[in-house]
């Protein structure tokens, strides 16, 4: 995807990525995905566009499209927030009480991208 995606529609498309690479999706999940668009979403009238754009991708396009919300995510956010967004992915992953072996993958991509703001 060549669009730049704010800070909150990139965290959206990490959430929801994540949400799906265990090929299962609990309401807990929902819960999690839902507070973070309360958080960030003041006007939801775009979210059908993104949740459309993220059905749209295969299972083998997520490593991609991951990686690049996920640098859109922290050019547009500060150390707190990122934090913050790191502590709501691992909450997700664990929603289900099980970590997959994939959920674990795109979690670690993002602790390793952002190490330096973990460590601080």
């Amino acid at each position: 995807m060549s669009k730049t995606m704010n800070k909150a529609t990139a965290g959206y498309h990490m959430l929801m990525i994540l949400s799906a690479v265990d090929g299962k999706f609990n309401g807990q999940e929902d819960i999690i995905i839902k507070k973070f668009l309360e958080e960030n979403f003041g006007d939801l009238s775009n979210l059908d566009n993104e949740l459309a754009i993220i059905s749209a991708l295969k299972s083998e396009d997520y490593p991609v499209h991951f990686n690049n919300a996920m640098n859109q995510f922290y050019l547009d956010s500060n150390k707190g927030e990122r934090n913050h967004f790191l502590d709501m992915a691992t909450r997700l992953i664990a929603a289900d009480k099980e970590i997959s072996a994939r959920e674990n993958l795109f979690i670690n991509e993002l602790y390793k991208a952002w190490t330096e703001e973990i460590e601080d």
